[in-house]
Protein backbone atom coordinates (compact mmCIF):
# COMPACT_ATOMS: atom_id res chain seq x y z
CA UNK A 1 0.00 0.00 0.00
CA UNK A 2 1.23 3.60 -0.69
CA UNK A 3 -0.60 6.86 0.75
CA UNK A 4 -0.38 10.07 -0.17
CA UNK A 5 1.34 11.43 3.30
CA UNK A 6 0.23 14.74 3.91
CA UNK A 7 -3.16 14.45 2.42
CA UNK A 8 -3.60 12.00 5.52
CA UNK A 9 -1.93 14.29 8.46
CA UNK A 10 -4.00 16.40 10.77
CA UNK A 11 -2.26 18.11 13.04
CA UNK A 12 -5.74 19.83 14.13
CA UNK A 13 -6.96 16.23 15.10
CA UNK A 14 -4.33 14.34 16.68
CA UNK A 15 -6.98 11.72 17.53
CA UNK A 16 -8.28 11.37 14.26
CA UNK A 17 -4.63 11.25 12.45
CA UNK A 18 -3.42 8.60 14.93
CA UNK A 19 -6.54 6.60 13.89
CA UNK A 20 -5.90 6.39 10.50
CA UNK A 21 -2.28 6.34 10.35
CA UNK A 22 -2.74 2.80 12.62
CA UNK A 23 -5.14 1.75 9.77
CA UNK A 24 -2.74 2.72 7.04
CA UNK A 25 -0.28 0.62 9.61
CA UNK A 26 -2.53 -2.28 9.50
CA UNK A 27 -3.16 -2.45 5.90
CA UNK A 28 0.62 -2.94 5.45
CA UNK A 29 0.66 -5.92 7.90
CA UNK A 30 -1.90 -7.70 6.25
CA UNK A 31 -4.79 -6.46 8.25
CA UNK A 32 -7.83 -6.14 5.12
CA UNK A 33 -10.51 -3.76 5.77
CA UNK A 34 -13.82 -5.78 6.00
CA UNK A 35 -16.91 -4.53 3.51
CA UNK A 36 -19.91 -3.74 5.67
CA UNK A 37 -22.95 -5.94 4.46
CA UNK A 38 -25.79 -3.42 5.46
CA UNK A 39 -26.20 -0.51 3.22
CA UNK A 40 -26.44 0.20 -0.64
CA UNK A 41 -22.67 1.56 -0.66
CA UNK A 42 -19.31 -0.08 -0.48
CA UNK A 43 -18.03 1.25 2.83
CA UNK A 44 -15.91 -0.56 5.16
CA UNK A 45 -15.16 -1.12 8.65
CA UNK A 46 -10.95 -0.11 8.93
CA UNK A 47 -9.11 -2.46 11.98
CA UNK A 48 -5.78 -1.70 13.92
CA UNK A 49 -3.07 -4.08 13.92
CA UNK A 50 -4.66 -6.47 16.73
CA UNK A 51 -7.95 -6.74 14.72
CA UNK A 52 -9.94 -3.96 16.66
CA UNK A 53 -12.20 -2.01 14.13
CA UNK A 54 -11.34 1.56 14.72
CA UNK A 55 -13.18 3.51 12.07
CA UNK A 56 -15.23 3.44 9.15
CA UNK A 57 -14.19 4.16 5.36
CA UNK A 58 -16.63 5.08 2.48
CA UNK A 59 -14.87 5.77 -0.91
CA UNK A 60 -16.23 8.20 -2.97
CA UNK A 61 -15.93 6.06 -6.33
CA UNK A 62 -18.44 3.09 -4.33
CA UNK A 63 -21.12 5.29 -2.96
CA UNK A 64 -24.30 3.89 -4.15
CA UNK A 65 -24.17 5.59 -7.70
CA UNK A 66 -20.39 5.69 -7.53
CA UNK A 67 -19.41 3.64 -10.80
CA UNK A 68 -17.50 1.11 -8.30
CA UNK A 69 -20.57 0.46 -6.13
CA UNK A 70 -19.80 -3.41 -5.40
CA UNK A 71 -23.92 -3.53 -4.28
CA UNK A 72 -25.71 -4.81 -7.02
CA UNK A 73 -29.07 -3.31 -5.92
CA UNK A 74 -27.79 0.27 -6.82
CA UNK A 75 -26.62 -1.04 -10.24
CA UNK A 76 -30.10 -2.98 -10.92
CA UNK A 77 -31.99 0.32 -9.47
CA UNK A 78 -29.88 2.79 -11.96
CA UNK A 79 -30.34 0.13 -14.78
CA UNK A 80 -34.34 -0.49 -14.08
CA UNK A 81 -35.90 2.51 -12.53
CA UNK A 82 -33.77 5.98 -14.37
CA UNK A 83 -36.30 8.24 -14.05
CA UNK A 84 -36.19 7.79 -10.05
CA UNK A 85 -32.51 7.54 -9.96
CA UNK A 86 -30.89 9.00 -6.79
CA UNK A 87 -31.73 12.21 -4.89
CA UNK A 88 -32.33 14.95 -7.08
CA UNK A 89 -32.03 17.71 -4.45
CA UNK A 90 -27.99 15.99 -3.84
CA UNK A 91 -25.02 16.62 -5.42
CA UNK A 92 -24.14 13.22 -6.94
CA UNK A 93 -21.39 10.79 -5.75
CA UNK A 94 -20.61 13.17 -2.83
CA UNK A 95 -21.47 11.11 0.13
CA UNK A 96 -17.82 11.21 1.52
CA UNK A 97 -17.85 15.41 1.73
CA UNK A 98 -21.72 15.13 3.43
CA UNK A 99 -19.90 12.62 5.63
CA UNK A 100 -17.49 15.05 6.84
CA UNK A 101 -19.04 18.44 6.37
CA UNK A 102 -21.54 17.16 8.88
CA UNK A 103 -18.54 16.54 11.70
CA UNK A 104 -17.49 20.05 10.80
CA UNK A 105 -21.24 21.17 11.79
CA UNK A 106 -21.41 18.91 14.69
CA UNK A 107 -17.66 20.48 15.85
CA UNK A 108 -18.56 24.15 14.97
CA UNK A 109 -21.88 24.18 17.24
CA UNK A 110 -20.00 21.90 19.85
CA UNK A 111 -22.91 19.40 19.44
CA UNK A 112 -20.50 16.35 20.02
CA UNK A 113 -22.74 13.91 18.68
CA UNK A 114 -20.75 13.24 15.24
CA UNK A 115 -17.89 10.90 15.63
CA UNK A 116 -14.97 12.93 14.14
CA UNK A 117 -14.76 12.13 10.69
CA UNK A 118 -12.06 13.42 7.93
CA UNK A 119 -11.88 13.52 3.77
CA UNK A 120 -8.53 10.34 3.35
CA UNK A 121 -7.07 8.73 1.02
CA UNK A 122 -6.59 4.79 1.67
CA UNK A 123 -5.72 1.97 -0.37
CA UNK A 124 -6.18 -1.95 -0.02
CA UNK A 125 -6.91 -5.04 -2.13
CA UNK A 126 -10.14 -5.42 0.17
CA UNK A 127 -11.57 -2.38 -1.90
CA UNK A 128 -13.33 -2.82 -4.92
CA UNK A 129 -11.15 -2.08 -8.03
CA UNK A 130 -11.97 -2.48 -11.81
CA UNK A 131 -10.27 -5.14 -13.66
CA UNK A 132 -8.39 -2.98 -15.50
CA UNK A 133 -6.48 -1.10 -12.15
CA UNK A 134 -6.02 -5.03 -10.73
CA UNK A 135 -4.33 -5.68 -13.83
CA UNK A 136 -2.02 -2.76 -14.42
CA UNK A 137 -1.40 -3.13 -10.65
CA UNK A 138 0.05 -7.18 -11.13
CA UNK A 139 1.76 -5.99 -14.04
CA UNK A 140 3.98 -3.04 -12.47
CA UNK A 141 4.52 -5.49 -9.49
CA UNK A 142 5.72 -8.13 -12.02
CA UNK A 143 7.66 -5.72 -13.56
CA UNK A 144 9.92 -4.30 -10.56
CA UNK A 145 10.73 -8.41 -9.59
CA UNK A 146 11.95 -9.28 -13.12
CA UNK A 147 13.16 -5.84 -14.40
CA UNK A 148 14.00 -3.50 -11.59
CA UNK A 149 15.22 -0.52 -13.72
CA UNK A 150 12.33 -0.32 -15.42
CA UNK A 151 10.24 -0.56 -12.51
CA UNK A 152 11.75 2.47 -10.99
CA UNK A 153 10.62 3.91 -13.19
CA UNK A 154 6.57 3.75 -11.84
CA UNK A 155 5.39 6.34 -10.24
CA UNK A 156 3.59 4.31 -8.16
CA UNK A 157 3.26 0.71 -7.02
CA UNK A 158 0.25 -1.50 -6.25
CA UNK A 159 -3.13 -0.10 -6.65
CA UNK A 160 -4.23 3.99 -6.59
CA UNK A 161 -5.31 5.22 -3.43
CA UNK A 162 -8.97 6.01 -2.99
CA UNK A 163 -10.26 8.94 -1.46
CA UNK A 164 -13.40 8.92 0.90
CA UNK A 165 -14.64 9.50 4.36
CA UNK A 166 -13.02 8.20 7.56
CA UNK A 167 -15.56 8.36 10.72
CA UNK A 168 -14.47 7.00 14.06
CA UNK A 169 -15.74 4.20 15.27
CA UNK A 170 -18.11 4.15 18.68
CA UNK A 171 -18.46 1.52 20.57
CA UNK A 172 -21.11 0.42 23.03
CA UNK A 173 -24.06 1.91 21.24
CA UNK A 174 -27.43 0.43 20.02
CA UNK A 175 -29.41 1.83 16.97
CA UNK A 176 -31.85 4.29 18.13
CA UNK A 177 -34.99 1.43 17.45
CA UNK A 178 -33.63 -0.89 19.77
CA UNK A 179 -33.24 1.66 23.08
CA UNK A 180 -36.10 3.53 21.92
CA UNK A 181 -38.78 0.51 21.95
CA UNK A 182 -37.00 -0.76 25.30
CA UNK A 183 -37.89 2.92 26.97
CA UNK A 184 -41.58 1.97 26.04
CA UNK A 185 -41.67 -0.39 28.59
CA UNK A 186 -38.50 -0.34 31.01
CA UNK A 187 -38.88 3.10 32.97
CA UNK A 188 -35.87 5.23 32.72
CA UNK A 189 -34.56 7.85 35.44
CA UNK A 190 -35.36 11.90 35.58
CA UNK A 191 -31.58 12.25 35.17
CA UNK A 192 -31.70 9.51 31.77
CA UNK A 193 -35.27 11.20 30.53
CA UNK A 194 -33.50 14.64 30.48
CA UNK A 195 -30.23 13.41 28.57
CA UNK A 196 -31.91 12.02 25.84
CA UNK A 197 -33.92 14.89 25.59
CA UNK A 198 -30.85 16.78 25.21
CA UNK A 199 -29.35 14.93 23.07
CA UNK A 200 -32.08 14.43 20.93
CA UNK A 201 -32.36 18.09 20.38
CA UNK A 202 -28.97 18.10 18.87
CA UNK A 203 -29.17 15.53 16.21
CA UNK A 204 -32.98 17.26 15.63
CA UNK A 205 -30.21 21.11 14.69
CA UNK A 206 -27.71 18.85 13.11
CA UNK A 207 -30.37 17.09 10.61
CA UNK A 208 -32.34 20.31 10.31
CA UNK A 209 -29.39 22.70 9.35
CA UNK A 210 -27.66 20.30 6.94
CA UNK A 211 -31.33 19.19 5.73
CA UNK A 212 -30.44 15.18 6.24
CA UNK A 213 -32.57 13.46 3.56
CA UNK A 214 -31.91 10.08 5.37
CA UNK A 215 -32.19 10.03 8.74
CA UNK A 216 -34.54 6.68 10.26
CA UNK A 217 -34.34 5.35 13.54
CA UNK A 218 -31.43 2.87 12.25
CA UNK A 219 -29.01 5.43 11.31
CA UNK A 220 -28.46 7.08 14.54
CA UNK A 221 -26.91 5.29 17.54
CA UNK A 222 -27.81 5.61 21.51
CA UNK A 223 -25.89 4.67 24.43
CA UNK A 224 -27.56 4.02 27.58
CA UNK A 225 -25.36 3.49 30.80
CA UNK A 226 -27.75 2.55 33.61
CA UNK A 227 -25.19 1.49 35.94
CA UNK A 228 -23.01 3.93 38.50
CA UNK A 229 -19.05 3.70 38.01
CA UNK A 230 -15.73 2.84 39.63
CA UNK A 231 -17.44 0.68 42.36
CA UNK A 232 -15.05 -2.34 43.19
CA UNK A 233 -16.14 -5.55 45.72
CA UNK A 234 -15.13 -3.69 48.84
CA UNK A 235 -17.53 -1.10 48.43
CA UNK A 236 -20.85 -1.48 49.31
CA UNK A 237 -23.38 -2.03 46.19
CA UNK A 238 -24.48 1.45 45.44
CA UNK A 239 -28.97 1.93 46.07
CA UNK A 240 -30.83 1.72 43.21
CA UNK A 241 -32.15 5.66 43.60
CA UNK A 242 -28.65 6.66 43.43
CA UNK A 243 -27.92 4.53 40.58
CA UNK A 244 -30.58 5.71 38.26
CA UNK A 245 -30.07 9.26 39.02
CA UNK A 246 -25.92 8.58 37.38
CA UNK A 247 -27.91 7.20 34.47
CA UNK A 248 -27.09 8.78 31.18
CA UNK A 249 -27.92 8.52 27.67
CA UNK A 250 -25.61 9.60 24.84
CA UNK A 251 -26.58 10.01 21.25
CA UNK A 252 -24.03 9.59 17.82
CA UNK A 253 -25.03 10.75 14.88
CA UNK A 254 -23.70 8.66 11.84
CA UNK A 255 -24.81 8.04 8.28
CA UNK A 256 -25.07 11.46 7.66
CA UNK A 257 -23.64 11.22 3.35
CA UNK A 258 -27.49 12.14 1.95
CA UNK A 259 -27.63 15.85 3.16
CA UNK A 260 -26.11 19.34 2.18
CA UNK A 261 -28.86 19.64 -1.21
CA UNK A 262 -28.60 22.46 -3.52
CA UNK A 263 -32.57 22.93 -3.11
CA UNK A 264 -34.94 21.71 -0.76
CA UNK A 265 -36.65 18.60 -1.60
CA UNK A 266 -39.66 18.80 -4.07
CA UNK A 267 -43.06 17.76 -2.66
CA UNK A 268 -43.64 14.46 -4.02
CA UNK A 269 -40.01 13.18 -2.20
CA UNK A 270 -40.45 15.21 0.84
CA UNK A 271 -37.31 12.69 2.89
CA UNK A 272 -38.74 13.50 6.44
CA UNK A 273 -37.34 13.34 8.91
CA UNK A 274 -38.06 9.88 10.57
CA UNK A 275 -37.59 11.40 14.24
CA UNK A 276 -40.67 13.85 13.84
CA UNK A 277 -43.28 11.37 15.10
CA UNK A 278 -41.41 10.58 17.91
CA UNK A 279 -43.07 11.76 21.51
CA UNK A 280 -39.61 13.25 21.99
CA UNK A 281 -40.00 16.06 19.46
CA UNK A 282 -43.09 17.07 20.60
CA UNK A 283 -41.71 18.80 23.63
CA UNK A 284 -40.28 22.25 23.16
CA UNK A 285 -36.71 22.91 22.78
CA UNK A 286 -35.27 22.93 26.67
CA UNK A 287 -33.87 25.53 28.09
CA UNK A 288 -30.41 24.36 28.08
CA UNK A 289 -30.38 23.85 24.06
CA UNK A 290 -31.46 27.44 23.56
CA UNK A 291 -29.52 28.53 26.03
CA UNK A 292 -26.56 27.14 24.30
CA UNK A 293 -27.71 27.62 20.52
CA UNK A 294 -28.76 31.12 20.28
CA UNK A 295 -25.79 33.15 21.40
CA UNK A 296 -23.97 31.34 18.31
CA UNK A 297 -27.03 31.64 15.80
CA UNK A 298 -27.27 35.50 16.74
CA UNK A 299 -23.13 35.84 16.06
CA UNK A 300 -23.28 37.84 12.72
CA UNK A 301 -19.95 36.00 12.07
CA UNK A 302 -20.99 32.27 12.85
CA UNK A 303 -22.48 32.11 9.33
CA UNK A 304 -19.30 33.09 7.22
CA UNK A 305 -17.15 31.34 9.08
CA UNK A 306 -19.27 27.98 8.60
CA UNK A 307 -19.49 29.06 4.98
CA UNK A 308 -15.61 29.45 4.77
CA UNK A 309 -14.69 25.84 6.49
CA UNK A 310 -17.81 24.18 3.89
CA UNK A 311 -15.85 25.82 1.18
CA UNK A 312 -12.40 24.59 1.97
CA UNK A 313 -14.11 21.19 2.68
CA UNK A 314 -16.51 21.24 -0.52
CA UNK A 315 -13.37 22.18 -2.52
CA UNK A 316 -11.40 19.08 -2.48
CA UNK A 317 -13.54 17.52 -4.85
CA UNK A 318 -13.00 17.44 -8.50
CA UNK A 319 -16.11 18.16 -9.96
CA UNK A 320 -17.23 20.98 -7.29
CA UNK A 321 -19.02 23.39 -8.90
CA UNK A 322 -18.82 27.53 -7.49
CA UNK A 323 -23.09 27.82 -8.66
CA UNK A 324 -24.10 24.52 -7.13
CA UNK A 325 -22.03 25.46 -3.50
CA UNK A 326 -23.72 28.60 -3.28
CA UNK A 327 -27.15 27.07 -3.77
CA UNK A 328 -25.96 24.78 -1.07
CA UNK A 329 -25.32 27.60 1.34
CA UNK A 330 -28.93 29.11 0.23
CA UNK A 331 -29.90 26.40 1.70
CA UNK A 332 -28.57 26.16 5.25
CA UNK A 333 -29.06 29.78 5.66
CA UNK A 334 -32.91 29.26 5.58
CA UNK A 335 -32.44 26.52 7.97
CA UNK A 336 -30.30 28.69 10.43
CA UNK A 337 -33.19 31.26 9.70
CA UNK A 338 -35.81 29.05 10.78
CA UNK A 339 -34.10 27.32 13.41
CA UNK A 340 -33.22 30.23 15.23
CA UNK A 341 -36.77 31.32 14.93
CA UNK A 342 -38.09 28.14 16.61
CA UNK A 343 -35.51 28.21 19.62
CA UNK A 344 -36.89 32.06 20.06
CA UNK A 345 -40.45 31.28 20.47
CA UNK A 346 -39.96 28.04 22.23
CA UNK A 347 -40.91 25.60 19.39
CA UNK A 348 -40.80 21.86 19.50
CA UNK A 349 -38.69 20.10 16.42
CA UNK A 350 -42.17 18.85 15.29
CA UNK A 351 -43.22 22.37 14.89
CA UNK A 352 -39.95 23.78 13.39
CA UNK A 353 -40.26 21.01 10.56
CA UNK A 354 -43.39 22.52 9.67
CA UNK A 355 -41.85 25.76 9.32
CA UNK A 356 -41.75 26.88 5.70
CA UNK A 357 -38.96 26.24 3.96
CA UNK A 358 -36.50 28.99 3.28
CA UNK A 359 -33.87 29.50 0.54
CA UNK A 360 -31.60 32.67 1.82
CA UNK A 361 -29.50 34.05 -1.58
CA UNK A 362 -26.33 36.38 -0.38
CA UNK A 363 -26.55 39.65 -0.64
CA UNK A 364 -23.37 40.93 -1.07
CA UNK A 365 -24.29 44.90 -1.58
CA UNK A 366 -24.25 44.58 2.47
CA UNK A 367 -21.78 44.36 4.87
CA UNK A 368 -21.85 42.05 7.80
CA UNK A 369 -19.49 44.49 9.97
CA UNK A 370 -22.29 46.99 9.92
CA UNK A 371 -25.04 44.79 11.92
CA UNK A 372 -26.50 44.84 14.41
CA UNK A 373 -25.38 41.39 16.95
CA UNK A 374 -28.63 40.03 17.61
CA UNK A 375 -29.76 38.56 14.06
CA UNK A 376 -27.13 37.86 11.18
CA UNK A 377 -29.97 36.78 8.91
CA UNK A 378 -32.40 39.19 9.37
CA UNK A 379 -30.30 41.83 8.42
CA UNK A 380 -28.19 39.94 5.31
CA UNK A 381 -30.31 37.93 3.52
CA UNK A 382 -34.13 39.16 3.78
CA UNK A 383 -33.86 41.20 1.09
CA UNK A 384 -33.62 38.50 -1.23
CA UNK A 385 -34.94 35.55 -0.40
CA UNK A 386 -37.66 32.56 -1.38
CA UNK A 387 -39.98 30.70 0.66
CA UNK A 388 -41.47 27.50 -0.51
CA UNK A 389 -43.94 25.03 0.58
CA UNK A 390 -43.70 23.03 4.25
CA UNK A 391 -42.09 20.22 4.32
CA UNK A 392 -45.14 18.60 6.41
CA UNK A 393 -47.66 20.87 4.29
CA UNK A 394 -50.35 17.83 4.34
CA UNK A 395 -50.19 17.61 8.64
Amino acid sequence: METLGPANAFPEEPEIAEAVRAVEVAIDAGVKPQRIPQGSSGSYFVRNSVGNIIGVFKPKNEEPYGHLNPKWTKWLHKVCCPCCFGRDCLVPNQGYLSEAGASLVDQMLNLKIVPKTKVVWLTSDAFNYSAIDRAKSRGKKLAMERVPTVGRRFNRLGLPPKVGSFQLFVDGYHDAEYWLRRFESEAISENAAQDLQQQFERLVILDYIIRNTDRTNDNWLLSYNSTSQGNDDKNEQVDSDHTKAMASVRVAAIDNGLAFPFKHPDSWRAYPFHWTWLPLAQVPFSPETCEMMLPTLSDPSFVHELEENLLRLFKEDKGFDRTTYENQMSVIRGQLLNLEKALHQGLSPFQLVQLPAVRMERNPAMETSHLPSFSPFQEVYTQNFRRQKPFFSWW
